[in-house]
């Protein structure tokens, strides 16, 4: 049974940067009392490496300035949104974002500034570094919030808001305007700011807005709508938005924006359809840190988005960011927008040598710790440190101990104490969560050997 961590109201006072307008926001969620470091998803966020000198001499409010302007990407001229980073063929990182002109006035002059947002276009970004800076190489077409994925031959597919969907043969185009359509359970439901995962079987598996599932069989942007009710839970204060899906190699992952209350909630699914929603919060407006202590307290952060390595892991998560309420960015002001890109903490890649289902009885559990060229296990990882076994145990320390240790090349096996381990029959991945030598945050998923119900 899914668990939804409600409670009774909490008041979370809204930090409101110096001239900006801003409210305080109500919600009845809670983070529950005794998670431990790498419960939540927000504990893997890093400090972030400068790529540029921090300056002052740029756009914002005092809450993000000084910054390192070549973070991401942003200029004067234009506001950014939306968008997310997918790693070329070439090694660079390629950002799909969209932009409209910082001074645009429109309908009659009724609207500006941020508000003129559905003008936006796509554009095509390329820097060598996932950090940025990134430098605008192509302009695609009409379209906001877009967000690009590659299908099973090889071709590139660009959803956007509104009916405004693009495809081409390679990442550098040509780009050519597809049609999108859907396939309603029973009445129709948000079209926009969709987000994607392609399968092994080469359709396309999509979460809306509203946290509808869809699936594309022949990943042509014809969705045909398979849950009849959103999977998000009821938080009452909160406005669930901007979802961003991911897969990696043990399971869907999916980070889901609450634009009411500057924070976000992360699920985890066997299959992209059943969610389980994890403790603690996704991620909230204090996370853009640097290295040596400087923060950019930006107003929101939405439309987040993930950067994947070739195991499909997050390393970094992009934001579009604004420095002051939205109805305060108007046209030729000191206010406007960008998209971030911030480090993650990337989960270690585990297997459970034991072939048996893990129950209640399981006596011990061996777990191999891969190694990875930029990780050796045998020399990092703080043994003593592990817990292992069902999430919802060890996110709050509780779980399997280690018992003994031992090399196997160049990965680390430990055999872990059975007892505890929490798995049940609504498992579907196992968790582990402990140190480095160094005290950073090592933590990682496994697929469990068979499914506990067998």
């Amino acid at each position: 049974m899914q668990k939804t961590w409600l409670c009774s109201v909490v008041f979370l006072m809204a930090v409101v940067p110096m001239g900006v307008v801003g409210k305080t926001v109500e919600s009845t969620y809670q983070v529950p009392e005794g998670l431990v470091r790498g419960g939540a998803f927000i504990d893997r966020f890093l400090p972030v490496p400068l790529q540029g000198e921090l300056r002052s001499d740029v756009w914002g409010g005092d809450n993000v300035v000084p910054r390192d302007v070549n973070n991401g990407i942003e200029d004067a001229a234009y506001s950014y949104w939306g968008g997310n980073i997918v790693v070329g063929d070439d090694g660079k990182n390629h950002l799909f974002v969209c932009r409209w002109p910082e001074n645009n006035v429109k309908g009659g002059g009724k609207k500006s500034g941020h508000h003129t947002w559905w003008s936006s276009v796509v554009v095509h970004a390329v820097s060598d570094s996932p950090l940025g800076p990134y430098k605008v190489v192509e302009e695609i077409g009409p379209g906001h919030n877009p967000e690009i994925y590659r299908i099973k031959d090889g071709s590139y597919i660009v959803g956007c808001v509104w009916e405004n969907a693009y495809k081409a043969p390679t990442i550098n185009g040509p780009w050519k305007k597809i049609p999108y359509r859907f396939e309603w359970l029973d009445k129709e439901q948000n079209q926009t700011n969709r987000t994607y995962v392609p399968r092994e079987d080469g359709s396309v598996l999509m979460v809306n807005k509203r946290g509808f599932v869809f699936i594309s069989d022949k990943a042509d942007e014809h969705f045909r709508q398979i849950t009849p009710k959103s999977f998000y839970p009821h938080i009452e204060g909160a406005h669930l938005e901007d979802p961003v899906v991911w897969k990696d190699e043990v399971q869907y992952n999916l980070v889901v924006n609450d634009c009411y209350g500057r924070v976000a909630f992360y699920f985890r699914s066997p299959d992209g359809i059943t969610w389980k929603w994890a403790p603690g919060h996704a991620y909230d407006v204090h996370i853009m840190k640097h290295e040596g202590g400087t923060a950019e307290r930006w107003w929101k952060f939405e439309r987040p988005k993930v950067r994947q390595d070739r195991y499909g892991r997050a390393t970094h998560m992009n934001f579009a960011v604004i420095d002051s309420t939205k109805d305060a960015d108007v046209a030729n002001d000191n206010h406007s927008s960008k998209n971030i890109v911030v480090p993650l903490v990337v989960p270690r890649r585990l297997q459970i040598l034991d072939t048996d289902p893990i129950t209640p009885e399981t006596k011990e559990i061996r777990v191999r710790i891969l190694a990875e060229e930029n990780f050796q296990p045998l020399q990092e990882v703080d043994v003593q440190s592990l817990t292992f076994g069902a999430p919802e145990q060890v996110n709050f320390g509780k779980g399997c101990k280690p018992r003994s240790s031992r090399a196997a090349g160049d990965d680390l096996v430990v055999t872990f104490d059975g007892a505890g381990n929490g798995v049940s029959n609504d498992s579907f991945a196992a968790k582990l969560i402990g140190r480095s030598k160094g005290g950073g945050l090592l933590f990682g998923y496994a697929t469990l050997p068979a499914s506990a119900k067998e």
